[in-house]
């Protein structure tokens, strides 16, 4: 058997150059080693590829521009010919594929017309990861990778748009982390995944059926890992049409003798270290972040769950549920928001000053950040809730209007049409459903205030959208209390029963995927706005959300951000239209921090201003 252990990169392209069988494609040689992808193109289109490298740098990472006519690779190789150096290469006119050479020599006075891009290939990061311990299945299995078209757009530049490729490595969920570190510290070989998760999510329908490569084998605990891919190049190559191209052979790569970037991951700065979290399961779904945008939210996390009044809240406290909530909030496109606790149910309107400020706050930055948003109520209170809206945009508590509608159950299948169009689990209309201090049914179906009253007279069945979508793939659920009796903190519900007054009866028996503990609810919806925003400044989540495409923000943009979190004069500004409308303070009387829409207790402005401070820092 055949070995290229040793060999230098200018002896492996001395054997490709002689047309060796020896060397198939370029998959687990040169190990240490960068390889390139490789595009020729025509003059005239030189300039609008480059851009399109420039604009989608994860997929294309530019090693190399030749001059045009060059052979040679300039910096990256020392005697090396582009004819000659790949074991395979594409042959493309108009766009189409016609023919695969092992040799590019015949084309030679075409070449002194045309301009070679070299381009980073992840094949330079395979002995990063060997060397942290994470298997590399495909070369165990001495296959080429995989690679698959995507329904992810490139950004245009010129005449040249086309899908991105991905690669497809499967990684034990363990070395989720490691895998997620080493290669974000090296960009030129396409940096860090672009994607964790179903396939689906990519537009990827048969991971057995790669559109280039070969299939590679996963283990019972492995995860589909997803990497840019300079391949990219060749569907870029197929939309620009040109009269001639020429391509490597997707896994036939130009060698260089540049050494792959070997930065160990404990050398990133933590603004930089990725940290993976799994956000769904059905579609298995992971995100990340770096280290210190993890921590900034953990202490955010911390603060909210203060609990001035004692009354045990920590007991219910799960750490990252404020985290995985808002990394799954950050990948959301529509979101349903529901709050509402008739708790003075003996006066009209019955509803608390607690639930209607933090949800604000949330649709406040989801807005921002382009998020369609819509706010589902109790029929009762529909009239006086869009009235609320409208005073909120006039004073400035939030930018534009947010839809305020009710739900009503005609029948088993009404949260199922509610929630998707036509009724199709296929067709979710939201992605992600958030109650924030809504009164949550109870394992006796009624509905409790903290002292054990039954409410159930004065709400609508909203929790069957909740237990309808644990049904429905592909939309995530958030419930955020102070108490254990609101919708999504069934989560807890066992703690709730052991640990908080009345627990037993009043615990909430309808789970959310992700439930947010606070000391006050409110409080809990400013820290999901502030962890957005703390998200969508983190490089690594920017890139990770955009699929290593695309520019990062803007200081315009920041700037609009900014001014969506929650301030003290927002708060102050939202409880007087909320006591405009007759509704009361609830539970905060019990702690001590009654509001009576003149004079505010300072406890509250302080968490509103520690929590900007903690988002700032």
């Amino acid at each position: 058997m055949w070995h290229s252990k040793g060999l230098s990169p200018s002896a492996l392209r001395s054997i490709i150059r002689k047309q060796s069988q020896d060397i198939k494609n370029t998959s687990g040689i040169a190990a240490g080693f960068q390889q390139a992808n490789v595009v020729i193109l025509h003059k005239d289109l030189a300039d609008d590829f480059e851009a399109f490298c420039r604009a989608n740098s994860s997929p294309l990472p530019l090693l190399y521009r030749s001059k045009c006519g060059e052979w040679s690779a300039g910096p990256l190789a020392t005697a090396s010919d582009i004819r000659e150096d790949c074991p395979e290469y594409c042959v493309f006119e108009n766009g189409r594929l016609m023919k695969k050479v092992s040799s590019l020599s015949s084309f030679t006075s075409e070449l002194e017309h045309m301009v070679t891009f070299y381009l980073g290939c992840s094949f330079g990061f395979e002995s990063a990861l060997t060397a942290a311990g994470v298997p590399v299945r495909n070369v165990e299995q001495g296959r080429n990778v995989s690679m698959y078209k995507t329904s992810v757009p490139c950004i245009k530049a010129g005449q040249i748009h086309c899908p991105m490729v991905v690669t497809m490595r499967p990684v034990p969920e363990d070395k989720l982390d490691a895998t997620a570190q080493c290669t974000h510290a090296i960009p030129l070989a396409h940096g860090g995944p672009v994607h964790i998760g179903d396939p689906k999510l990519l537009g990827i329908r048969d991971l057995s059926r790669p559109d280039y490569g070969d299939p590679v084998d996963a283990r019972p605990a492995d995860v589909p890992v997803f990497w840019a891919c300079g391949v990219t190049g060749v569907e870029a190559v197929k939309s620009c049409k040109s009269a001639l191209a020429f391509t490597h052979s997707p896994g036939c790569m130009f060698i260089t003798d540049q050494k792959a970037e070997a930065i160990s991951p404990l050398s990133l700065e933590p603004a930089q270290r990725p940290l993976t979290f799994r956000i769904s399961q059905d579609p298995q779904h992971y995100s990340m972040a770096s280290e210190r945008a993890v921590q900034q939210i953990r202490a955010i996390e911390e603060l909210a769950v203060e609990d001035p009044g004692s009354r045990g809240i920590r007991a219910l406290f799960l750490q990252d549920e404020l985290l995985k909530a808002c990394l799954s909030l950050s990948h959301s496109s529509s979101v349903l928001i529901t709050t509402g606790f008739p708790t003075h149910y003996m006066h009209n309107p019955p509803e608390e000053t607690d639930g209607p400020p933090g949800a604000l706050a949330m649709a406040a930055m989801l807005q921002a950040l382009h998020k369609e948003v819509v706010i589902v109520t109790d029929q009762r209170a529909l009239e006086m809730n869009q009235h609320i809206m409208q005073d909120a945009v006039e004073k400035g508590v939030i930018k534009s209007a947010v839809p305020v509608i009710s739900f009503q159950s005609n029948g088993p299948d009404s949260a199922l049409h509610f929630l998707c169009g036509d009724g199709d689990p296929t067709k979710p209309r939201f992605d992600h459903l958030v109650a924030i201090e809504r009164s949550g049914r109870a394992a006796d179906g009624n509905y409790y205030n903290m002292r054990g009253v039954n409410i159930k007279h004065l709400l609508d069945p909203i929790d069957e959208l909740f237990t309808a979508a644990s049904t429905i793939a592909g939309i995530t659920t958030t419930g955020i209390g102070d108490g254990g009796n609101e919708l999504g903190m069934g989560k807890v519900k066992a703690a709730v029963k052991a640990h908080m007054p009345n627990g037993k009866l009043i615990a909430c028996d309808v789970a959310a995927d992700f439930a947010i503990t606070a000391g006050v609810s409110n409080w809990g919806g400013y820290a999901v706005a502030c962890a957005l925003y703390v998200l969508n400044l983190c490089p690594v989540h920017q890139r990770y959300l955009q699929r290593g495409l695309g520019l990062s923000p803007t200081p315009e943009q920041q700037s609009k951000w900014a001014e969506c979190l929650p301030t003290v004069a927002k708060e102050e500004e939202m409880l007087r239209i909320l006591v405009k409308y007759g509704v009361r303070s609830g539970k905060t009387a019990n702690l001590g921090l009654e509001v009576d829409g003149l004079t505010f207790h300072p406890y509250h402005s302080d968490i509103i201003q520690r929590l900007r401070h903690l988002t700032y820092d």
